[in-house]
């Protein structure tokens, strides 16, 4: 009986610990026995914008070139790519492949993603998300994989397997999903519809190096030293969130996974292959969520909406700026889906009325001068 996830230890990534670890990851999943030559295969990784392997924002290209390797070995045309913010075109995102060292893969037997075209779905079966607009390079896959990273996430506390799939929506089309799906809540369930129509068949997770503080992209590296595999993307964020010291009810997008059935309500109620409690860091700096979500209640109930909005104003939190940071780039405005910034004096000023606490300015600051801030309430009563 296959497990639910594996974990094996990897302490770098070079050629003789990455290729070793990912044939000990896949072994009890059945390895790729199931490819077969001639199949076209899409590596589906996280490249939300232009940064370095070394600064943990995306999935490192020494473990997707051993992939790759394993996968063309049994006759595999492989693809990897993704559609990180931004323009959706060959411009920006071969920049992106090339920042990444991403290009590498062509070495291994591998190609990047060209395709730019995007085609609209019908997802009857969805929650939330029945109607969306997708990158078309995916449709002539036989098989995703969803090669993910751990990182820690404004919106989402984390973004791991469930949430890399939300790089198959075209890069400016995620700002109009922001502004549709503002409940932090339904945006979990759009997250969930995505990964269930696209159903990747693998999911990995690069743990050895993941991002810790203000993640997704101005976080700092935090070593954990493993690689994770498994069928299901949402039991393998169940096991990583735990692995960072984050509860199930504090990811959104694991309520909603569990919502649907598609997860037990604990990690201890899944098999896993390997120790977690090996590689879980107990002080893994997390971006302190409120999960004022919760205390909106179903909306029906005056005193409920009442209550939840009081929670929310002294619990939520919200983009801050550290002025010591920016550079008045203005690339936060652009991105801004609410349009709630507007730039004074070379420097982004939020309307916290308009804001819609998406945090894509966060997400895609340069210089990482956004950050999530907690309210002095919330603070409180963490102590």
């Amino acid at each position: 009986m296959k497990p639910d996830v594996v974990i094996v230890p990897c302490g770098g990534y070079s050629e003789e610990e990455v290729f070793p670890a990912l044939e000990q990851a896949l072994a009890p999943l059945g390895g790729l026995d199931w490819v077969a030559p001639g199949m076209k295969i899409a590596v589906k990784v996280n490249l939300v914008s232009s940064a370095k392997p070394e600064q943990a924002v995306t999935t490192h290209p020494g473990l997707v070139c051993a992939l790759v390797k394993l996968l063309a070995s049994r006759g595999a045309d492989v693809v990897v790519g993704d559609s990180p913010g931004g323009l959706y075109n060959a411009a920006h995102l071969n920049r992106v492949y090339a920042a990444a060292g991403m290009k590498v893969v062509e070495h291994w037997g591998g190609r990047l993603n060209q395709d730019f075209t995007e085609r609209e779905a019908s997802f009857p079966q969805g929650k939330v998300c029945r109607q969306f607009q997708y990158t078309a390079w995916l449709d002539g896959a036989d098989a995703i994989i969803d090669f993910c990273k751990l990182k820690t996430h404004g919106m989402m506390a984390m973004t791991c397997g469930a949430k890399n799939m939300f790089g198959a929506i075209p890069g400016t089309v995620k700002t109009e999903c922001h502004f549709r799906y503002q409940d932090p809540r339904d945006f979990a369930r759009m997250i969930v519809d995505l990964a269930e129509y696209f159903k990747p068949r693998l999911i990995i997770v690069d743990a050895v190096e993941c991002m810790e503080g203000n993640g997704p992209t101005g976080g700092t590296p935090r070593h954990m030293g493993a690689v994770l595999a498994g069928e299901n993307p949402h039991k393998v964020d169940l096991v990583c969130a735990g692995l960072i010291g984050l509860k199930r009810e504090e990811v959104p997008t694991l309520e909603a996974a569990l919502e649907r059935g598609l997860i037990p309500p604990s990690a201890g109620e899944l098999t896993v292959a390997g120790d977690p409690g090996a590689f879980a860091v107990s002080d893994f700096q997390l971006i302190g969520t409120s999960n004022s979500h919760l205390f909106r209640g179903d909306g029906t109930s005056l005193l409920r909406r009442l209550k939840g909005a009081a929670m929310e104003r002294l619990l939520a939190q919200r983009p801050q700026l550290d002025p010591s940071k920016c550079v008045g780039c203005g690339l936060c405005r652009n991105v801004c889906p609410a349009r709630a910034i507007t730039m004074a004096g070379n420097r982004p000023r939020i309307d916290r009325k308009a804001c819609i606490r998406c945090f894509c300015c966060q997400e895609f600051c340069p210089e990482s001068a956004m950050k999530v801030r907690r309210t002095a309430v919330a603070r409180l009563l963490d102590r």
